[in-house]
């Protein structure tokens, strides 16, 4: 409720937005099962009975799928599956190669963001010597931006010959990629007492590139020991970039900490476990790329690299649904 009493008009937009699938998804049930009531009842009338033979073993046909749309759209949702989303990379094992192919997952992204209309802002970007990712961390916005990049988090093994390998010999080595939910204000309240903030010389690639002012922030939360660090040219603007992102890991810690005492006693849903876990290779000499968690491979690693991941992504939301659907019947 806003001030007054007055009811805050964003939030019934919202639950409106919410609801309004479940409601159509009834209203077609009801509708199938009229329609199927009334062709039964048109059996009794000789006029209208052959007619009715015919559309009654469509209109059964179409009620299984009627009623699995309904209960899809009955599951509980993650509140923030519409929300902008943080992805950070990082090289893990295999020195300048995991850079390269850090990289690689950044560019992957990239391209799917804006296959989808999503805008991608790189608010955070540390380079190798060979032109590799150290670290960085992009924003995300647009139509449901979490709910399809959640399922990213974890180790990404990517099996190749590298530029650098004279051999010919296969290496392999491996990019972490987190996905959080952005924060809102609302969700986490920062004690000013709980940061250190921390003004520094951002580091360059040398030459012109070097920045000779003290703009990069570096803000420490006490209490969790988490560091945040922004170096773009902009003081002011490096503040927002890492009390946002601060904001965010807080936030993603809580989400973080209810889904371990909730799964407890369960197993683990995809995209929502142990962000240590290897998850998916990329294998460029057969041109191949796994999902380990749901078993599925598809051979056309360029076109995935290049952002087509819409059919891996559909693929672990049908299964994180199918594993919601059995927990509701169970």
């Amino acid at each position: 409720m806003a001030e007054g009493g007055d009811v805050d008009i964003a939030t019934l937009a919202k639950e409106y937005s919410d609801l309004r699938p479940v409601v159509e998804q009834v209203e077609a049930y009801r509708r199938l099962l009229s329609e199927i009531e009334a062709a039964e009842a048109m059996l009794a009338d000789p006029e209208m009975k052959e007619l009715a033979q015919e559309e009654l073993p469509e209109l059964r046909a179409r009620l299984p799928q009627a009623e699995e749309a309904l209960q899809l759209s009955l599951l509980p949702k993650d509140a923030a599956d519409g929300r902008p989303a943080m992805i950070e990379i990082r090289p893990g094992t295999g020195g300048d190669e995991a850079a390269l192919f850090a990289g690689d997952l950044l560019r992957m992204y990239q391209r799917y963001s804006e296959a989808r209309g999503w805008k991608f802002e790189v608010l955070e970007e540390s380079t190798s010597e060979l032109g590799g990712i150290k670290e960085a961390v992009v924003r995300v916005a647009g139509l449901n931006v979490f709910a399809r990049l959640k399922f990213e988090s974890g180790v990404h093994r990517v099996q190749r010959v590298p530029e650098t390998e004279s051999g010919g010999r296969i290496h392999t080595s491996a990019a972490t990629v987190a996905v959080l939910p952005e924060a809102e204000d609302v969700d986490i309240q920062i004690n000013a007492n709980d940061i250190r903030i921390d003004t520094m010389r951002a580091s360059g690639s040398g030459g012109q590139h070097v920045n000779t002012t003290d703009s990069a922030v570096r803000i420490t939360h006490i209490p969790s020991g988490i560091v945040v660090v922004s170096s773009e040219k902009s003081q002011h603007r490096n503040r927002e970039i890492a009390m946002q992102v601060l904001k965010t890991r807080l936030f993603d810690a809580e989400r973080q900490k209810v889904h371990d005492e909730r799964s407890a006693n369960r197993a683990e849903q995809v995209g929502s476990g142990d962000r240590s876990e290897r998850i998916r290779t990329y294998n460029f000499p057969q041109g191949r790329m796994t999902d380990h968690r749901i078993g599925l491979t598809l051979y056309k690693l360029d076109a995935v690299m290049q952002g087509d991941l819409d059919e891996t992504i559909d693929a672990l939301v049908a299964d994180h649904q199918s594993k919601l659907l059995a927990e509701m019947e169970g």
